[in-house]
Protein backbone atom coordinates (compact mmCIF):
# COMPACT_ATOMS: atom_id res chain seq x y z
CA UNK A 1 0.00 0.00 0.00
CA UNK A 2 1.44 3.36 -0.95
CA UNK A 3 1.75 6.13 1.61
CA UNK A 4 -0.97 8.36 0.12
CA UNK A 5 -3.52 5.56 0.23
CA UNK A 6 -2.52 4.61 3.76
CA UNK A 7 -2.76 8.22 4.88
CA UNK A 8 -6.25 8.51 3.41
CA UNK A 9 -7.35 5.37 5.28
CA UNK A 10 -5.81 6.62 8.52
CA UNK A 11 -7.82 9.85 8.22
CA UNK A 12 -11.02 7.88 7.71
CA UNK A 13 -10.22 5.70 10.73
CA UNK A 14 -9.57 8.80 12.83
CA UNK A 15 -12.89 10.34 11.76
CA UNK A 16 -14.54 7.00 12.52
CA UNK A 17 -13.28 7.26 16.09
CA UNK A 18 -14.62 10.82 16.26
CA UNK A 19 -17.99 9.57 15.04
CA UNK A 20 -18.12 6.83 17.66
CA UNK A 21 -17.37 9.36 20.41
CA UNK A 22 -19.90 11.85 19.02
CA UNK A 23 -22.60 9.19 18.81
CA UNK A 24 -22.16 7.74 22.27
CA UNK A 25 -21.87 11.21 23.84
CA UNK A 26 -25.12 12.42 22.32
CA UNK A 27 -26.86 9.14 23.10
CA UNK A 28 -25.55 9.22 26.68
CA UNK A 29 -25.11 5.48 26.26
CA UNK A 30 -23.45 2.93 24.00
CA UNK A 31 -20.18 1.13 23.56
CA UNK A 32 -17.17 3.26 22.66
CA UNK A 33 -14.33 0.87 23.60
CA UNK A 34 -14.90 -1.84 21.00
CA UNK A 35 -15.99 0.71 18.39
CA UNK A 36 -12.60 2.41 18.69
CA UNK A 37 -10.64 -0.85 18.57
CA UNK A 38 -12.38 -1.81 15.31
CA UNK A 39 -11.90 1.49 13.47
CA UNK A 40 -9.20 0.33 11.06
CA UNK A 41 -11.09 -2.88 10.26
CA UNK A 42 -14.32 -0.99 9.51
CA UNK A 43 -12.39 1.52 7.43
CA UNK A 44 -10.51 -1.00 5.33
CA UNK A 45 -13.58 -3.12 4.67
CA UNK A 46 -15.74 -0.27 3.38
CA UNK A 47 -13.11 1.87 1.68
CA UNK A 48 -10.86 -0.78 0.14
CA UNK A 49 -12.01 -4.37 0.48
CA UNK A 50 -15.73 -4.70 -0.11
CA UNK A 51 -17.77 -4.21 -3.25
CA UNK A 52 -20.67 -2.07 -1.96
CA UNK A 53 -23.15 0.42 -3.41
CA UNK A 54 -24.19 3.20 -0.98
CA UNK A 55 -26.84 4.55 -3.38
CA UNK A 56 -28.16 1.02 -3.99
CA UNK A 57 -27.65 -0.57 -0.60
CA UNK A 58 -29.65 -3.73 -1.38
CA UNK A 59 -27.86 -4.49 -4.64
CA UNK A 60 -27.81 -8.32 -4.85
CA UNK A 61 -24.22 -8.30 -6.10
CA UNK A 62 -22.86 -6.43 -3.09
CA UNK A 63 -20.48 -8.00 -0.61
CA UNK A 64 -22.11 -8.56 2.78
CA UNK A 65 -20.89 -7.43 6.19
CA UNK A 66 -22.25 -8.68 9.50
CA UNK A 67 -21.27 -6.95 12.73
CA UNK A 68 -21.64 -9.95 15.00
CA UNK A 69 -20.54 -7.88 18.01
CA UNK A 70 -23.49 -5.61 17.32
CA UNK A 71 -22.99 -3.35 20.34
CA UNK A 72 -19.98 -1.80 18.55
CA UNK A 73 -22.19 -0.24 15.88
CA UNK A 74 -21.21 3.39 16.70
CA UNK A 75 -17.95 2.77 14.85
CA UNK A 76 -19.69 1.04 11.96
CA UNK A 77 -22.21 3.87 11.65
CA UNK A 78 -19.37 6.39 11.45
CA UNK A 79 -17.88 4.52 8.49
CA UNK A 80 -21.24 4.08 6.76
CA UNK A 81 -21.80 7.83 7.08
CA UNK A 82 -18.42 8.61 5.53
CA UNK A 83 -19.16 6.13 2.72
CA UNK A 84 -22.36 8.01 1.90
CA UNK A 85 -25.15 5.80 3.25
CA UNK A 86 -26.49 8.68 5.37
CA UNK A 87 -25.37 12.08 6.69
CA UNK A 88 -22.59 12.19 9.28
CA UNK A 89 -24.86 14.42 11.39
CA UNK A 90 -27.12 11.41 11.96
CA UNK A 91 -24.53 10.17 14.46
CA UNK A 92 -25.71 12.86 16.88
CA UNK A 93 -29.11 11.14 16.95
CA UNK A 94 -27.78 7.71 17.90
CA UNK A 95 -30.32 5.83 20.06
CA UNK A 96 -32.82 8.71 19.87
CA UNK A 97 -36.52 7.99 19.41
CA UNK A 98 -37.38 7.96 15.71
CA UNK A 99 -33.74 8.01 14.57
CA UNK A 100 -32.39 5.60 11.96
CA UNK A 101 -29.40 4.59 14.14
CA UNK A 102 -30.31 2.14 16.87
CA UNK A 103 -28.17 0.90 19.74
CA UNK A 104 -27.60 -2.30 17.79
CA UNK A 105 -27.65 -2.73 13.99
CA UNK A 106 -31.13 -2.76 12.44
CA UNK A 107 -31.32 -4.03 8.87
CA UNK A 108 -34.87 -2.73 8.44
CA UNK A 109 -34.24 0.86 9.47
CA UNK A 110 -30.60 1.68 8.70
CA UNK A 111 -29.18 1.91 5.16
CA UNK A 112 -26.11 -0.31 4.69
CA UNK A 113 -26.89 -2.80 7.47
CA UNK A 114 -27.08 -6.35 6.09
CA UNK A 115 -28.12 -8.11 9.31
CA UNK A 116 -29.69 -7.08 12.60
CA UNK A 117 -27.42 -8.22 15.42
CA UNK A 118 -26.93 -7.85 19.13
CA UNK A 119 -27.24 -11.29 20.70
CA UNK A 120 -23.61 -12.37 20.68
CA UNK A 121 -22.75 -15.41 18.58
CA UNK A 122 -25.71 -15.13 16.25
CA UNK A 123 -24.20 -12.77 13.68
CA UNK A 124 -21.57 -15.22 12.49
CA UNK A 125 -24.28 -17.84 11.98
CA UNK A 126 -26.22 -15.41 9.79
CA UNK A 127 -23.02 -14.73 7.85
CA UNK A 128 -22.67 -18.46 7.21
CA UNK A 129 -26.17 -18.51 5.78
CA UNK A 130 -25.36 -15.62 3.47
CA UNK A 131 -22.20 -17.32 2.24
CA UNK A 132 -24.00 -20.62 1.72
CA UNK A 133 -26.70 -18.80 -0.23
CA UNK A 134 -24.10 -17.32 -2.57
CA UNK A 135 -22.75 -20.81 -3.24
CA UNK A 136 -26.20 -22.26 -3.87
CA UNK A 137 -27.24 -19.45 -6.21
CA UNK A 138 -23.91 -19.25 -8.06
CA UNK A 139 -23.24 -15.67 -6.93
CA UNK A 140 -19.74 -14.31 -6.41
CA UNK A 141 -20.25 -11.93 -3.50
CA UNK A 142 -18.14 -12.38 -0.37
CA UNK A 143 -19.28 -12.28 3.25
CA UNK A 144 -17.36 -10.72 6.14
CA UNK A 145 -18.27 -11.00 9.83
CA UNK A 146 -16.62 -9.11 12.68
CA UNK A 147 -16.72 -10.91 16.01
CA UNK A 148 -15.34 -10.01 19.43
CA UNK A 149 -12.86 -12.15 21.33
CA UNK A 150 -15.20 -12.20 24.32
CA UNK A 151 -17.95 -13.24 21.91
CA UNK A 152 -15.91 -16.33 21.09
CA UNK A 153 -17.00 -17.71 24.47
CA UNK A 154 -20.43 -18.26 22.89
CA UNK A 155 -21.07 -21.81 21.71
CA UNK A 156 -22.88 -20.61 18.62
CA UNK A 157 -19.63 -19.14 17.29
CA UNK A 158 -18.20 -22.65 17.17
CA UNK A 159 -21.35 -24.18 15.72
CA UNK A 160 -21.10 -21.64 12.91
CA UNK A 161 -17.41 -22.42 12.44
CA UNK A 162 -18.20 -26.10 12.11
CA UNK A 163 -20.89 -25.33 9.53
CA UNK A 164 -18.64 -22.98 7.55
CA UNK A 165 -15.81 -25.50 7.26
CA UNK A 166 -18.14 -28.42 6.52
CA UNK A 167 -19.64 -26.51 3.59
CA UNK A 168 -16.28 -25.26 2.31
CA UNK A 169 -17.33 -21.60 2.51
CA UNK A 170 -14.23 -20.03 1.00
CA UNK A 171 -16.31 -16.90 0.29
CA UNK A 172 -16.60 -16.30 4.04
CA UNK A 173 -14.15 -14.39 6.24
CA UNK A 174 -14.42 -13.97 10.00
CA UNK A 175 -12.49 -11.16 11.65
CA UNK A 176 -11.92 -11.44 15.41
CA UNK A 177 -11.33 -8.15 17.21
CA UNK A 178 -8.95 -9.35 19.92
CA UNK A 179 -8.78 -6.40 22.28
CA UNK A 180 -8.54 -8.68 25.31
CA UNK A 181 -11.41 -7.12 27.26
CA UNK A 182 -15.10 -7.77 27.72
CA UNK A 183 -17.78 -6.23 29.90
CA UNK A 184 -16.73 -7.91 33.16
CA UNK A 185 -12.94 -7.94 32.82
CA UNK A 186 -10.25 -9.55 30.72
CA UNK A 187 -11.15 -12.30 28.28
CA UNK A 188 -8.31 -14.43 29.67
CA UNK A 189 -9.74 -14.30 33.19
CA UNK A 190 -13.36 -14.86 32.22
CA UNK A 191 -13.41 -17.19 29.23
CA UNK A 192 -9.93 -18.53 28.59
CA UNK A 193 -10.39 -18.76 24.82
CA UNK A 194 -6.74 -19.25 23.90
CA UNK A 195 -5.21 -20.73 21.83
CA UNK A 196 -7.75 -19.13 19.52
CA UNK A 197 -5.71 -19.78 16.38
CA UNK A 198 -5.40 -23.51 17.09
CA UNK A 199 -9.11 -23.76 17.84
CA UNK A 200 -10.07 -22.25 14.48
CA UNK A 201 -7.49 -24.41 12.72
CA UNK A 202 -9.04 -27.44 14.39
CA UNK A 203 -12.44 -26.40 13.05
CA UNK A 204 -11.02 -26.24 9.52
CA UNK A 205 -10.32 -22.53 9.01
CA UNK A 206 -7.36 -20.84 7.39
CA UNK A 207 -5.98 -18.63 10.16
CA UNK A 208 -4.22 -15.28 9.68
CA UNK A 209 -2.92 -13.27 12.64
CA UNK A 210 -2.32 -9.50 12.36
CA UNK A 211 -1.99 -6.18 14.15
CA UNK A 212 -5.53 -4.87 13.71
CA UNK A 213 -4.39 -1.25 13.62
CA UNK A 214 -1.78 -1.72 10.87
CA UNK A 215 -3.21 -1.11 7.40
CA UNK A 216 -0.37 -2.91 5.64
CA UNK A 217 -1.02 -6.06 7.63
CA UNK A 218 -4.79 -5.69 7.22
CA UNK A 219 -4.40 -5.43 3.45
CA UNK A 220 -2.15 -8.47 3.21
CA UNK A 221 -4.56 -10.50 5.33
CA UNK A 222 -7.59 -9.74 3.17
CA UNK A 223 -5.61 -10.38 -0.02
CA UNK A 224 -4.60 -13.79 1.30
CA UNK A 225 -8.16 -14.58 2.41
CA UNK A 226 -9.39 -14.09 -1.16
CA UNK A 227 -6.83 -16.58 -2.42
CA UNK A 228 -7.84 -19.37 -0.03
CA UNK A 229 -9.95 -22.05 -1.71
CA UNK A 230 -12.02 -24.82 -0.19
CA UNK A 231 -12.30 -23.47 3.35
CA UNK A 232 -13.25 -20.32 5.27
CA UNK A 233 -10.72 -17.84 6.66
CA UNK A 234 -10.47 -16.14 10.02
CA UNK A 235 -8.34 -13.04 10.57
CA UNK A 236 -7.37 -12.74 14.23
CA UNK A 237 -6.67 -9.03 14.73
CA UNK A 238 -4.81 -7.93 17.86
CA UNK A 239 -6.20 -4.54 18.89
CA UNK A 240 -6.41 -2.10 21.79
CA UNK A 241 -9.81 -1.41 23.30
CA UNK A 242 -10.48 2.33 23.26
CA UNK A 243 -7.68 2.90 20.72
CA UNK A 244 -7.04 6.56 19.93
CA UNK A 245 -8.37 8.08 23.15
CA UNK A 246 -5.67 7.91 25.81
CA UNK A 247 -7.89 7.60 28.88
CA UNK A 248 -10.01 4.88 27.24
CA UNK A 249 -7.19 2.68 25.95
CA UNK A 250 -7.10 -0.82 27.42
CA UNK A 251 -9.63 0.13 30.10
CA UNK A 252 -12.46 -2.34 30.66
CA UNK A 253 -14.64 0.43 32.14
CA UNK A 254 -15.08 1.89 28.65
CA UNK A 255 -16.75 -1.22 27.26
CA UNK A 256 -20.22 0.22 27.61
CA UNK A 257 -20.07 3.71 29.14
CA UNK A 258 -20.65 6.97 27.29
CA UNK A 259 -18.33 9.94 27.87
CA UNK A 260 -19.62 12.91 29.83
CA UNK A 261 -19.14 16.47 28.53
CA UNK A 262 -15.63 16.89 29.93
CA UNK A 263 -14.54 13.46 28.71
CA UNK A 264 -16.12 14.12 25.32
CA UNK A 265 -14.20 17.37 24.91
CA UNK A 266 -10.93 15.73 25.98
CA UNK A 267 -11.43 12.79 23.60
CA UNK A 268 -12.33 15.04 20.68
CA UNK A 269 -9.34 17.28 21.35
CA UNK A 270 -7.04 14.24 21.19
CA UNK A 271 -8.64 12.96 18.00
CA UNK A 272 -8.59 16.39 16.37
CA UNK A 273 -4.88 16.62 17.17
CA UNK A 274 -4.36 13.22 15.54
CA UNK A 275 -6.26 14.36 12.47
CA UNK A 276 -4.22 17.56 12.27
CA UNK A 277 -1.04 15.49 12.36
CA UNK A 278 -2.36 13.26 9.59
CA UNK A 279 -3.38 16.23 7.47
CA UNK A 280 0.11 17.58 7.95
CA UNK A 281 1.50 14.31 6.58
CA UNK A 282 2.99 13.31 9.91
CA UNK A 283 1.31 9.90 10.23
Amino acid sequence: MDQNEKLALQKIACKTRMGAIIGTFHAKSGHPGGSLSSAEIFTYLYFKEMNVFPKDSKNPNRDRFVLSKGHCCPGLYAVLAQKGYFAFEELERLRHIGAILQGHPDMKGTPGIDMSTGSLGQGVSAACGMAKNAKMDGLDYRVYALCGDGECEEGQVWESAMFAAHHNLDNLCYIIDCNGLQIDGTVAEIGGIEPLDKKFEGFGFEVIKIDGHNFDEIEEAFKKAKQIKGKPTVIIAKTVKGKGVSFMEDKVDWHGVAPNKEQFETAMAELNAQMAALEGGNA
